[in-house]
């Protein structure tokens, strides 16, 4: 007899935090009068958070509107949960890493299974020398809890809650938004428009933009779950769990002691029936043992189709995150993605609203982070593919890679059950002749002072130009030719003269891509580096700024 729903206990719901409405001040005036703001961002997800908060940290005004007043989804599913190094590198320059951390769970070493065997076992922290770990696992309500206390904390942002966007109309300068709220009607005007309202976009809807999203529909079954003996604090994934009829299962520890238990499902499935209790609680035991004592947190189903837009930018109106495009979540490069989308566009939106660069900068956007969603929609396809063989053929490939994995190490990087996000390199463009590479959050001696890269590009907006060991005079020549008016900090990496110095490093040297001395590198404000390296001269860092920066 299958179990009865009284035997499975659900924890009590999360209290989400919950932000009053406030009537907006356009609803006093003059329907005829329309105010006209720099910058508005729709939806209050980690990607439009994330965007209003590094704005804010460069001293830049937005507006920010949301349909809800509360984060996450009611009922606190934990949606997103894996938030990789360069986003956690993005969080420590926006002051709210240390939160994250510390309510998270820190993980690096990973495990996957075939049935009940171990294939193999990886430690991603071999190759990292960033300030930030690999990975941590926190509650998505969590991230968007503490991105929007810090927006809160800065002062700059006009968070908007229960203000439903019903319409944008496209203008030569701008864009026209016309807000449903609480307490009546109105219409704002925005220089630029940023859509982060997620997959199912009713903006790009409205305007007819074409997603082109995959036929097929990836299903899965969530369960978040407390035990009353802890599991090892690892990412366990099974590609073929003999318990979930030879599907995929993921096992990763969160925040609170929660753990997150994915489940693969047919495509075809009954999704109401795959997440009744006694049928989650049956897969656990199946899984765990019939002994194993748990209390559910949540439990739900998990549907997605991939997407991506031609073009990420439409005039004034810019899509980021699931609003521009769907990856699988295998190797968490869907939430973390979008993160790296707000912080591509948010100190490209700085220099043009603030006067300094042209508005080519912001064609730059849909330059490199189009071909990164790209890149991550192929990787997560090919997961998806191993994870799911559409033909008897994939099925036996299949089968043939995970045995020779479990006896020759030479296989295991073809076990694809989640390549894990990685920050992705940039592509040759306009503005990026040579193309540019993500830097880590080094640990930093400057003049004997300890610091990190995300410090150095901290306060405002501006890159950094790394003079590579120049002699007296080459310093003094920098020092003597650089103008006030350039974005830039100016540093040396050891060498003579007057510069304020990094001590030289072995690991700083790799992530500048070794440059000789005599030589001057770009770091630009999102910690990407050019490809390549220019003479350490004014004249040559003045060019290479006026074309990374497109400035005025």
């Amino acid at each position: 007899m299958p179990p009865t729903t009284e035997e499975f206990r659900f924890a009590e719901p999360y209290e989400l935090p919950q932000w009053p409405f406030q009537p907006p001040p356009e609803l006093a005036q003059p329907s005829a009068e329309i105010t006209r703001h720099p910058i508005v961002i729709v939806g209050a997800g980690p990607a439009g958070l994330t965007l209003a908060c590094d704005l804010a940290s460069r001293g830049v005004q937005s507006v920010l509107l949301d349909e809800d007043d509360t984060v996450g989804v009611r009922g606190a599913s934990s949606r997103g949960i894996c938030y990789a190094q360069k986003s956690l590198e993005i969080f420590a320059r926006l002051g709210l890493y240390e939160r994250i951390a510390g309510k998270g769970i820190t993980w690096s070493l990973g495990r996957t299974f075939s049935g009940a065997d171990e294939v193999y076992s990886f430690n991603l922290q071999t190759d990292s020398c960033s300030q930030q770990p690999p990975f941590v696992n926190l509650q998505q309500f969590y991230l968007e809890w503490y991105l929007v206390d810090r927006i809160l904390a800065l002062g700059l942002t006009d968070v908007r809650w229960k203000n439903r966007v019903t319409r944008v109309e496209p203008l030569p300068d701008g864009v026209r938004i016309h807000v449903e709220t609480p307490a009546g009607n109105y219409a704002i005007e925005a220089d630029h428009l940023i859509d982060a309202t997620g997959a199912n976009s009713p903006i790009r809807t409205q305007l007819g933009i074409e997603c082109r999203a995959s036929r097929s529909t990836d299903r899965w079954c969530i369960s978040d779950v407390r035990f009353a003996k802890p599991l090892p604090a690892e990412r366990w994934t099974w590609v073929d769990a003999p318990f979930n009829e030879g599907r995929g299962v993921w096992q990763h520890l969160m925040g609170d002691g929660v753990w997150r238990m994915d489940y693969q499902m047919p495509e075809d499935c009954d999704t109401a029936e795959i997440s009744r209790p006694e049928v989650a609680g049956a897969r656990l035991r199946e899984q765990l043992g019939p002994d194993i004592e748990f209390e559910f947190v949540w439990i739900g189903p998990y549907g997605y189709r991939d997407h991506l837009l031609d073009c990420f930018r439409h005039g004034r109106i810019l899509f980021i995150g699931d609003a521009a495009h769907v990856v699988s979540p295998f190797g968490a490069r869907g939430g973390n993605t979008g993160i790296q989308d707000a912080a591509n566009l948010a100190w490209k939106l700085a220099l043009v609203v603030q006067g300094r660069a042209a508005d080519a900068l912001l064609d730059s956007y849909d330059a490199e982070r189009r071909p990164a969603a790209q890149e991550n929609l192929q990787v997560t396809s090919r997961s998806a593919r191993f994870l799911a063989p559409r033909s008897p053929v994939e099925h036996r490939l299949r089968r043939a890679v995970i045995a020779l994995a479990a006896r020759h190490p030479f296989a295991r990087a073809m076990v694809n059950t989640g390549r894990m996000s990685v920050p992705n390199a940039y592509p040759a463009a306009p503005l990026l002749p040579e193309g540019a590479q993500s830097v880590q959050n080094l640990p930093l001696m400057l003049d004997g002072v300890p610091t990190t890269m995300s410090r150095l590009l901290d306060g405002g907006t501006h890159a950094l130009a790394l003079a590579i060991a120049p002699t007296r005079a080459q310093a003094q020549a920098l020092q003597a030719g650089l103008g006030d008016e350039l974005p830039v900090r100016l540093l040396a990496v050891g060498g003579e003269g007057p510069l304020p110095t990094l001590t030289p490093d072995p690991a700083l040297a790799r992530q500048l891509g070794e440059p000789p001395a005599g030589r001057l590198v770009l770091v630009r404000p999102d910690a990407y580096r050019l490809a390549g390296h220019v003479a350490a001269t004014p004249d040559a860092l003045a060019a290479l700024l006026r074309c990374a920066l497109a400035l005025n």
